[in-house]
């Protein structure tokens, strides 16, 4: 059977998804378009790619230095060059401030001495990364194993050769129907990208702001070669992570507005699938990891990551609550209680037995659905079905304004 199937954001707690796929697969399901934010948007891509849950498991598996090769994604940042830093915010910030009884020469030199200092510590570059940029970190890591494993391996036979391409080629390539959220903070909105809306845009940029997590990844400015977004020009627009207007945009699938389908594609066969992953569900065998004792990484006793992890969690569940609760027929829920957002170099014990969880919550769900045609789809006719059609449509509508 053949779905669209919705990845909800969610950071390391996303690799729910590897064992939700595996049983997707053992299952014999296929899919037609994909959707995905942030974490989830890592996996679309992935599966659009042509990469089978065995492929994405090896990745989960792959390590650097004797360390989870995600943990890299939260390194420190990388130190800029000296041209950069006389041109840097904190560098002009410093020449407004104005030390008395200090002749201007020495202050040029203790204000050089300062920015040089912040950008040679790797502790001290997070926070001027923070200033600059407006992240704790760089993501750089993250680009670079994307592009590597868009490169390696095989598609259809033959070498897969995806890390250069725009949205539309790679549709041009795959002819699979991807669109990846994110949110545009200078316009105020939803961004759904795909070949459609944005075909100019590198598949590898797409994704990293799709997971743009805010404050802890630097900001993506959308550049001038990347094209238009739905024929208007953002260049410039700073694009954080999905999660922030819609981590799981389910309603995007359901909705048959024509403005909506214009932008997401046709239907396929009318089936739908979301992968959710519900915090209130314990994972069997796993031991619950409270947000104060996970791992801050090079954040140290600041605690910053901790303090950014509970923002985002706060806002971004408070439009998906309704949603889930409209779309419940279609939502498989993935165990992830005790785990972090920010979780990226969890035990490969722990990463286990979430990558188990949502293999076996993935077959619960499919045992306690009807028989294939009996399944609830679009098709489906009856009051209730309306009424979801109805609800999806309003929010669809709000979230693409």
């Amino acid at each position: 059977m053949k779905y669209d199937l919705v990845f909800e954001g969610g950071g390391a707690k996303g690799m729910a998804f590897v064992g939700a796929l595996r049983e997707f697969e053992a299952q014999g399901h296929t899919y037609g378009r994909l959707l995905g934010t942030s974490a989830g948007a890592i996996t679309a891509t992935l599966l659009a790619a042509g990469f089978d849950a065995a492929e994405m498991l090896a990745a989960l598996n792959e390590k650097e230095a004797g360390q989870p090769v995600f943990a890299s994604f939260m390194g420190a940042p990388r130190e800029l060059d000296a041209e950069v830093l006389q041109q840097s915010a904190t560098r002009a910030l410093l020449r407004q401030l104005d030390l008395p009884l200090l002749p201007a020469f020495i202050e040029e030199r203790v204000d050089d001495r300062i920015v040089k200092m912040l950008n040679s510590q790797p502790r001290l570059r997070h926070i001027f990364s923070f200033i600059e940029y407006g992240g704790w970190f760089s993501a750089q890591n993250f680009l670079t194993w994307l592009k590597v494993k868009l490169n390696s391996g095989l598609y259809r036979g033959a070498p897969r050769r995806f890390g250069g391409l725009s949205l539309a080629e790679f549709y041009q390539v795959t002819h699979v129907e991807l669109s990846l959220v994110a949110s545009d903070t200078a316009a105020h909105r939803l961004l759904v990208l795909n070949h459609r809306t944005a075909p100019d845009c590198p598949v590898l940029w797409a994704v990293r702001m799709s997971m743009n997590i805010p404050f802890l990844w630097q900001e993506v400015l959308w550049q001038a070669e990347w094209g238009q977004y739905r024929d208007q020009d953002i260049s410039g627009h700073s694009v954080v992570d999905g999660g922030m207007l819609s981590n799981f945009p389910v309603e995007l699938f359901v909705s048959e507005l024509p403005v909506i389908t214009a932008i997401m594609g046709p239907k396929t066969n009318g089936k739908l699938l979301g992968f959710l992953i519900d915090e209130t569900l314990p994972v069997a065998g796993a031991v619950v990891v409270t947000k104060q004792t996970v791992k801050q990484f090079s954040a140290g006793s600041l605690h910053t990551i901790q303090r950014i992890e509970q923002l985002l969690d706060t806002m971004m569940q408070a439009h998906d609550k309704l949603v889930m609760e409209a779309f419940e027929e279609f939502v498989v829920r993935l165990p992830a209680q005790g785990y972090g957002t920010t979780e990226f170099d969890m035990s490969a014990e722990r990463k286990n037995l979430l990558v188990t969880a949502g293999e076996q919550q993935m077959r619960q769900y499919n045992a306690q659905q009807r028989t294939a045609d009996e399944r609830v789809s679009f098709s489906l006719a009856g009051v209730g079905t309306a009424a979801v059609r109805v609800w999806a449509d309003k929010i669809a509508q709000r979230l693409l304004r």
